[in-house]
């Protein structure tokens, strides 16, 4: 009988103890001072560049003047970030759009997206690298080439979400022939947001490194990290309240840049984490830098 009970709690505790040993690896991994150093470099170039990338993505949108697509890109920016931080920077960002001068700084917000994004790439491409073992960096000419066309892409998937959010709620509304609910149009939002930003994961995954990953683990990875980050944009709504109040007590008029910087760090180790997952479980071809 006391055979039986041991075999059984063993029946029990080794999915447990397997489930452990796949995590703790990435644990110990988001554990080291270097990828605390990627994260925190990463987030702050996030900081950076945020306020001109928004001021060049609502730009476009108002150039192409479509209300529906305007709309969704607010829907967007009160999605990614939450509570009154979403609520300041909207308010800020489109009082600066309003302003009769704002026309002339167009350029401006563009030149610094191109001088501040390269930097949120810069860390995470050497990140990449050694989590996919590459033995060198790119140069620093290559690698701001490299950032630009992954802005320009990712910028495109900013207007796309907007533009078929548009479209969807234009078909939808057609079709009931009436106004359509707040959480119809937020399920529209996600159905096309969401596969977007896993596209935007995959991409960056794939072409980012300096040397040949396989794709299809990637696909994976960009699906999974993609989830992630959208649960934690609602774990980070359900903190917002003591989140926002202790900050608020610490930071004073800092505390919205804080929060910035502590939202995008946490999404960094996600990223980090969805790529030492990849290598860790993947049979990978011998890595060849990329010419």
């Amino acid at each position: 009988m006391h055979i039986i009970n041991e075999h059984i709690e063993a029946q029990v505790i080794d999915p447990l103890l397997v489930r452990t040993r796949r995590w703790s690896p990435t644990v110990r991994y988001l554990s080291q001072t270097e990828v605390h150093v990627y994260a925190l470099s990463i987030a702050a170039s996030v900081l950076l560049s945020l306020y001109p990338f928004l001021t060049v993505m609502f730009s476009l949108v108002r150039i192409l003047g479509s209300l529906a697509a305007w709309q969704a890109l607010n829907r967007a920016l009160l999605d990614y970030f939450p509570g009154e931080l979403g609520e300041f920077i909207q308010r800020n960002l489109l009082a600066n759009l309003d302003k009769p001068a704002h026309s002339r700084f167009q350029l401006v917000s563009l030149v610094l997206l191109m001088l501040t994004a390269n930097g949120v790439f810069e860390p995470l491409e050497v990140a990449l690298n050694r989590a996919w073992g590459a033995v060198t960096n790119r140069s620093y000419l290559r690698n701001q080439l490299m950032s630009f066309g992954l802005i320009i892409l990712c910028g495109g998937l900013v207007i796309a979400s907007a533009m078929l959010t548009a479209v969807n709620e234009g078909f939808v509304q057609a079709r009931i022939g009436g106004t359509i609910k707040p959480w119809m149009t937020l399920l529209l939002f996600k159905l096309v947001a969401v596969p977007l930003t896993m596209l935007a994961l995959f991409l960056t995954y794939w072409l980012l490194p300096n040397c040949r990953v396989p794709v299809r683990p990637l696909i994976r990875v960009s699906i999974a990290v993609g989830g992630a980050l959208e649960i934690l944009k609602y774990v980070a709504l359900a903190a917002w309240p003591w989140l926002n109040t202790k900050l608020l007590n610490e930071y004073d008029v800092f505390s919205h840049s804080v929060e910035v910087l502590l939202f995008s760090m946490l999404a960094s180790f996600i990223v980090l984490a969805g790529a030492e997952w990849t290598v860790r479980h993947t049979s990978a071809p011998k890595i060849r830098a990329k010419q």
